[in-house]
C-alpha cells in the first residue's frame, strides 16, 4: 500500500507544479508587458509617431527676393517696402540694417579720453531681429556703453582695434537678445561715425 500512496502522491505533485508554473509565466509576463508599458510612456520606444516635433521659431535667413512674414507693410508713397530691391551679385541672403536712434558717448578705459559714435547693425534673419532690436534698445545700449568703457584709447587706433571693437559690439548685442528672446541674430556692427576726444 505505500507503494500506491507514493504513486498517488506524485501525480497531485505533478499538478501542482503546474500551476506553480502557469501563476509565474502569468507574472512575468505582466512584469514584461508593465516595462514595455513604461517604455513606451516615456517615449524611448515605439511613441515616435505620437511625439510633435518642437517647431524651430528662431529668426529664419532671408534670401534675396524671397518674401519675409514678418517685414511691416509699406506706407502709402514709401515703396514697396523693400521689395525688388536685391541685386543679383554678393551674399544670398538679403541684409537688413538698423540704425541706433541716438549717438554712444561714453569714457574711455583709463584715460580722460572721449569716444563718441554712431552705429548701425545688420542681419540676413527675418524682420523680427530688427523688432527685438528696437524692443530691446535700451538694454542693448547699456551693454554697448559698458563695452565702449572697458575700451582703451590705445585699443581702437588701429583699423584691427576698430574690428574688433565692432565684434565685441555685436556680441553685446547678441546676448542681450538671447537674453531677452532666445536668439541673437546680429550679423555685424557698423560705425556711421567715429570721433575720439
Amino acid at each position: 500500500m505505500s507503494d500506491k500512496t507514493d504513486k498517488e502522491a506524485k501525480p497531485g505533485k505533478k499538478g501542482g507544479g503546474m500551476i506553480v508554473k502557469i501563476a509565474g509565466a502569468i507574472v512575468l509576463l505582466g512584469i514584461g508587458g508593465g516595462g514595455v508599458f513604461g517604455l513606451v510612456a516615456t517615449g524611448l520606444i515605439g511613441g515616435a509617431n505620437k511625439v510633435a516635433a518642437k517647431e524651430d521659431n528662431r529668426p529664419k535667413l532671408i534670401k534675396k527676393g524671397q518674401t519675409d512674414a514678418f517685414t511691416p507693410a509699406a506706407k502709402d508713397g514709401e515703396g514697396d517696402g523693400g521689395k525688388g530691391a536685391d541685386g543679383d551679385g554678393g551674399s544670398e541672403y538679403r541684409t537688413l540694417y538698423f540704425s541706433f536712434t541716438d549717438d554712444f558717448t561714453s569714457n574711455l578705459k583709463g584715460t580722460e579720453a572721449l569716444v563718441q559714435l554712431s552705429i548701425a547693425c545688420s542681419t540676413h534673419r527675418d524682420y523680427r531681429v530688427v523688432l527685438w532690436l528696437k524692443k530691446h534698445e535700451l538694454a542693448i545700449r547699456s551693454a554697448m556703453l559698458a563695452v565702449l568703457a572697458d575700451t582703451s584709447h590705445d585699443s581702437i587706433q588701429t583699423p584691427e582695434g576698430k574690428d574688433a571693437l565692432q565684434r565685441r559690439l555685436t556680441q553685446a548685442i547678441n546676448k542681450v537678445l538671447i537674453d531677452a528672446e532666445g536668439f541673437g541674430g546680429v550679423d555685424a556692427v557698423y560705425f556711421k561715425t567715429f570721433i575720439i576726444q
